[in-house]
């Protein structure tokens, strides 16, 4: 994959798990372990996107 498509992919899958976070966390009880791994999910993205834009 090319770089912009790369990092276009990346920002779009990194707003998808934040629209879940979001979701997840408005459920009358969310599940816990769910949004632990959603928002780990999110922050690997994140850095992945942060180490491309160095380079």
């Amino acid at each position: 994959m090319l770089f912009p498509e790369r990092v276009e992919s990346l920002r779009t899958k990194h707003e998808n798990l934040d629209r879940e976070v979001r979701m997840e966390s408005r459920r009358p009880m969310p599940d816990t372990t769910t949004l632990t791994r959603l928002k780990m999910e999110k922050l690997r993205v994140k850095e992945e996107m942060d180490r491309l834009a160095r380079a």
